[in-house]
């Protein structure tokens, strides 16, 4: 399986093709391990357009790409995982059962410890906590503090845990220090030109494998 470990770039929704596809390089050429992509907007056949192309893109850099929501875009684009939310917690299994051994499934778990176990039972392979901080992404999400994301770790041992919500270069090592094994951005990493997104990958990945 693809390693689930280090930053878990989620590329913002909304972006033209060529933007999209300019922003998820950038950050590629900059180290960055594991790439998600999420478009809810341009109907399906133009979605699985995009994530071809980001699919091929995550092949030649090495990275792992997972796809939003959409097992059949996951399926058809190459990708090698998908990320699922809470109301799907029940499909985890039957997914499960229809995909590779290898093929990534990782679920929205909040900050409910019971919803998570559950995932994890049902063969989830990681699970999100979140929001770790403020975000700006998804603002009417509950913030549950780098405690209670310290005491999932704890809670879940075995598990891979992912934390996302205002993480960003000020924060990166406070979150690292909870135990939890990836990172999501979005904002704090896709923001400005390529160069800059180049250069904050850059400094995640390097910021993320070099503190304990």
């Amino acid at each position: 399986m693809n390693a689930l470990t280090g930053i878990y770039g989620i590329l913002p929704s909304a972006l033209a093709t060529e933007e999209l596809l300019a922003k998820a390089e950038a950050a590629l050429q900059g180290g960055l391990p594991i790439l998600q992509f999420r478009d809810k907007q341009s109907g399906f056949k133009n979605s699985l357009k995009r994530a071809r192309l980001l699919s091929g893109l995550c092949a030649t850099y090495g990275a792992t790409f997972i796809i939003n929501d959409s097992l059949q875009m996951a399926l058809e684009s190459g990708a090698q995982g998908v990320h699922m939310g809470r109301e799907d917690v029940g499909d985890i299994s039957t997914i499960r059962n229809g995909v590779p051994d290898d093929f990534i499934v990782g679920i929205t778990c909040r900050a409910d410890a019971y919803f998570s176990k559950s995932a994890l039972q049902y063969g989830a392979n990681y699970v999100s906590f979140g929001a770790v901080f403020p975000s700006k992404t998804k603002s009417d999400v509950p913030v549950i503090g780098l405690p209670r994301l310290e005491k999932a770790k704890a809670m879940f041992p075995e598990a891979k845990v992912c934390a996302i919500g205002g993480i960003n270069m000020d924060n990166l090592n406070d979150v690292k220090a909870t135990g939890a094994e990836m990172a999501a951005v979005i904002s704090s990493l896709f923001v400005g030109d390529e160069a800059s997104i180049k250069q904050t990958a850059e400094w995640m990945v390097k910021t993320w494998a070099t503190n304990p």
